[in-house]
């Protein structure tokens, strides 16, 4: 049955279903038949039959290229070459000619230089050369020797030249018998202009090392081979003979040099890497694959090798046979069917990967697919557990059972620690593993095995992730505990105490560690490790439980850094009561750093508890913040204030009356508790900041009371407050007199009472003296105060002179005004509705303006007063009630008369009234005009209106 592992990825059965190589018959009847095949670079070339020659392009192979060599004698071709472009094909003939054609031509050019060696190998040049021109090029024969050519077919020399620019040897091949036939010339550049050049013969394989000069690459090899001429190189042989031997290459993708390489010869297939970077030889980590078992050199030898990244493929008459290069198994071989001809040869476009066997009448045609997928079975077995995971790296099922392989592996070999990192990534059964280790004892292995198997949870598995951190604590503090009492063990307790830190601060860990802080801190308590507890609280920023240990413990400085080093409010107003009563300073200075964060009315608790108990000198610690708080922070709330107050009455009055004083005497802007200050100074008997208090209250009497028992002076300061109450003022001085004349008994100070306050006079203060007091002592103030007497009777008659001269100039005003008269011009016109003025009643005033009543009126009545409104209106009534005939036809004519006379006198004060509120004042030139100064020309309510009249 075929089980689906996982989306994506398809079982092992499935995969062996589609083989590695799988072969394609080309499409293809040749007219003649096949002598030879070539591919690179997706060109394809072959001779067919005689004369004939086929090019195909594979990208367009419906358009074949035919080209006829021209030869009429019976030469035949023997090899043909084709380069790295694709681009220059020689085709070596039987009769020890070389012929060359390029493809951008059709005509095939014999090379002259070439006549008389029959080629067997050529070594293409792939670092310099092109579609035009080959570059220096290495070439092998039968007879041994080596040369070395180029190749041009440039425009302008194409038809008046020879394209063989030159043909000289550098080198001849040796066997022991003598000269042998160069198989295989392969050229590859190292590092730092280094060149190597592997050729094969029969039974050997040589390398030339040698540099060429940078900018001399086009001059050729022979400084290589020159170095050589007086002794061999280095040179692998082998005994065995095939009549001949070849070597092929496995170059990667995306890079220009190979890799490895595979030399078939008589005694098997020469395997190995190549290593640039070696001095003298190129081959690295060689072997030798012996031929299958049923492959027998003298009846049925290889014909042809080609390599690929995990296998080489022999050509064998009538098959294909794979041999992995990792264990020289054949993992594949493919019968071809005797209808279709002995195979001939087999070769491999090294660019596209593409295997290509022909016989005389078919081609075929390999593709190489997914060649790794079995690669990390054999890699596993042969416990190469690093390359095998990166082949299956993509499939996460086999990758599953080479790490299974590898935990195993090192399990029997005890590298436990490696082995539990490999079963932690596997998915085999937890307990099955971690019943595995404890058996065995290995407990950092189990912990290794549980830190692995922890990082690779997901977010998820919740579950999993608290039972591993727990678990992983337990055998932590365990393995601590054993390492702690073996002073020889001290390196590695530091070590693993180090790793038990990590773990614990791990982000990953984080979450569940938090979630689960409560059972850590149970673990931790049970194996009495107070150090981790710490730690692990400060990790989890439980400061609390750290301050609260350092506090258990006496170590209060410690619990200070901490609360200074975390700066929560909270905790400061928690633990200040506990360590102010041991590092008062110290914990003050912290408050200071903590400024405006702090709210001080959380900690007065703390110094009210710690002041009551302490001397002076600790309570100067709590002054000290107080005063911080109040002049540096400037606080206003009024328990900060009131503490401080009480401070400076408990131990420093000085302070006291300087914080009083500066604090004003506005008792909007003082934030103290007034009525409470006044007590605590009333209690402790500081009389002079009672005084102050009073002073600010406005009880001016107490104050003065209070002062004359301390100081006259501060007593009269005091009676001057009052300024606008000048009753007030005399009063607090008489008091002020009376104690200086009763309790004192000083008759000079008296009398400079006197003198200070002006509102008291020497009659206000004489009832205070005894009888028996002489009156020489108040002389000087009774003639004082006759003379203010004098003068203030001086001044009144003064007075009246002036109010009695004011009187008359306004009679005369009066009288003046009555004869004062204007004219009016008939052609004068009213000032507001601009008609003649004689045809209404109207008002001239005396600016000038003149206007008619009804004008006036309309001017002035909106902007009087409401009331002024309301009389205007009544007496508007009034006047039009006056102005009405009589309905009476039958009353009597003395009766009329009297009436009339009557009603004429009231309608004449009505007018008067009416002039006094309308013509008051010229409504241009007086107040009127000033009072409207801000207000608009247009009405805002008709402004709209007004504003569409204009459009």
């Amino acid at each position: 049955s075929v089980h689906i592992l996982s989306p994506g990825y398809v079982n092992a059965r499935l995969e062996k279903e589609t083989p590695i190589f799988n072969k394609q018959r080309i499409d293809f009847a040749p007219p003649e038949k096949i002598n030879s095949l070539v591919v690179s670079s997706n060109q394809l070339c072959m001779s067919l039959g005689k004369d004939t020659l086929l090019r195909i392009d594979l990208g367009k192979p419906d358009e074949p290229n035919q080209v006829e060599l021209g030869r009429k004698d019976e030469a035949k071709v023997y090899k043909m070459f084709l380069d790295h472009t694709g681009s220059h094909l020689l085709i070596a003939l039987n009769t020890s000619e070389c012929l060359y054609l390029n493809r951008s031509v059709q005509k095939v050019r014999a090379l002259s230089r070439w006549k008389g060696h029959l080629i067997e190998s050529v070594g293409w040049n792939k670092f310099l050369g092109s579609e035009t021109n080959t570059g220096p090029i290495l070439v092998g024969t039968s007879q041994g020797q080596i040369y070395e050519a180029e190749i041009s077919v440039s425009e302008g020399s194409l038809f008046s030249t020879n394209p063989d620019q030159y043909f000289r040897q550098v080198y001849t091949l040796e066997e022991e018998s003598g000269p042998a036939p160069v198989c295989c010339l392969e050229i590859e550049r190292g590092m730092e202009g280094k060149f190597f050049i592997i050729a094969t013969t029969r039974k050997r394989l040589f390398q030339f090392v040698g540099k060429v000069p940078e900018g001399t690459e086009q001059q050729g090899f022979s400084s290589i081979f020159a170095v050589h001429a007086d002794h061999l190189p280095s040179f692998r042989e082998f005994p065995a003979n095939l009549g001949f031997s070849e070597i092929a290459f496995y170059t990667p993708k995306l890079r220009s040099n190979p890799r490895s390489f595979a030399w078939m010869m008589g005694n098997g297939v020469l395997y190995g890497t190549l290593d640039y970077s070696r001095p003298d030889s190129i081959l690295s980590d060689e072997r030798v694959w012996v031929y299958p078992s049923d492959i027998d050199i003298t009846v049925n030898k290889p014909i042809s090798i080609v390599l690929t990244q995990f296998h080489f493929l022999l050509l064998l008459p009538d098959r294909v046979k794979a041999v992995c290069t990792l264990n020289g198994q054949v993992v594949f071989q493919d019968l071809f069917l005797e209808k279709f001809g002995l195979l001939t040869r087999m070769i491999k476009d090294p660019t596209v990967q593409q295997i290509w066997i022909h016989t005389e009448k078919v081609v075929f045609r390999y593709h190489v697919q997914r060649e790794s997928r079995d690669v990390w079975k054999m890699y596993m077995n042969m416990n190469k557990f690093d390359l095998a995971k990166e082949y299956c790296k993509d499939r996460p099922e086999c990758l599953d059972i080479v790490l299974a392989k590898e935990a195993e592996h090192c399990f029997q070999n005890k590298r436990y620690l490696d082995s539990a990192k490999c079963y932690a990534l596997t998915q085999n059964y937890f307990e099955e593993i971690a019943l595995k280790f404890i058996e065995a004892k290995q407990e950092e292995a189990l912990m290794e095995f549980l830190i692995k198997k922890l990082s690779n949870l997901k977010p998820s598995e919740k579950t999993q992730t608290t039972l591993l951190t727990t678990w992983l604590t337990e055998l932590y503090l365990n393995w601590l505990g054993i390492l702690q009492g073996d002073p020889s063990q001290r390196n590695l307790y530091l070590d693993t105490r180090e790793k038990f830190r990590t773990f614990l601060s791990s982000p990953k860990n984080k979450d569940c560690l938090f979630n689960n802080r409560a059972s850590i801190y149970e673990l931790l308590a049970s194996h009495g490790d107070t150090e981790h507890m710490v730690y692990f609280a400060v990790i989890m920023q439980d400061y609390e439980r750290v301050v609260s240990h350092h506090c258990q413990h006496d170590e209060y400085d410690e619990a200070l850094n901490v609360l200074s080093r975390h700066r929560d409010e909270k905790l400061f107003y928690k633990f200040s009561p506990v360590l102010i009563q041991h590092i008062p300073k110290k914990v003050v200075d912290a408050w200071i750093s903590m400024g405006s964060r702090l709210d001080a009315r959380n900690l007065i608790p703390a110094l009210v508890n710690y002041s009551q108990s302490a001397s002076t000198q600790q309570i100067n610690e709590a002054i000290r913040y107080m005063e911080f708080c109040v002049y540096q922070l400037e606080e206003t709330q009024q328990a900060i204030h009131n503490y401080l107050l009480s401070l400076y009455a408990l131990c420093r009055p000085d302070s006291l009356l300087s914080y009083l004083e500066q604090a004003g005497t506005n008792p909007n802007r003082i934030h103290y508790d007034l009525k409470y200050a006044l007590r605590l100074c009333a209690e402790h008997g500081h009389h002079h900041a009672c005084v102050h208090i009073y002073k600010v209250m406005e009880l001016y009497e107490e104050a003065v009371d209070l002062a004359l028992q301390v100081d006259v002076d501060l007593a009269k300061s005091c009676a001057d407050l009052p300024e606008d109450d000048e009753e007030l003022r005399k009063k607090l001085w008489l008091k002020i007199a009376r104690h200086v004349v009763q309790e004192e008994k000083d008759v000079k100070k008296a009398m400079a009472c006197l003198s200070s306050c002006a509102l008291l006079k020497i009659e206000d203060v004489l009832p205070f003296f005894p009888d028996f007091v002489t009156i020489d002592h108040f002389k000087e103030a009774i003639c004082n105060s006759l003379e203010d007497y004098n003068k203030h009777i001086e001044e009144l008659k003064r007075e009246m002179e002036e109010a009695t001269q004011s009187a008359k100039r306004i009679r005369e005003d009066i009288q003046e005004m009555r004869n004062k008269y204007g004219s009016v011009e008939p052609q004068e016109k009213c000032a507001a509705c601009d008609f003649p003025l004689l045809n209404r009643p109207f008002y001239l005033f005396l600016c000038g303006h003149m206007f008619h009543y009804d004008c006036l009126l309309q001017a002035v009545f909106p902007n009087l007063p409401a009331y002024k409104q309301a009389k205007l209106e009544d007496l508007q009534k009034k006047l039009a009630a006056t102005s009405q005939p009589s309905k009476s036809h039958h009353r009597p004519k003395d009766a009329d008369t009297i009436s009339l006379g009557k009603g004429q006198q009231s309608r004449e004060q009505i007018k008067a009234d009416i002039d006094d509120i309308v013509a008051a004042e010229c409504v241009y030139c007086g107040e009127l005009m000033i009072r409207s100064i801000d207000k608009p020309f247009i009405d805002p309510q008709k402004y709209e209106e007004e504003m569409q009249s204009w459009l």
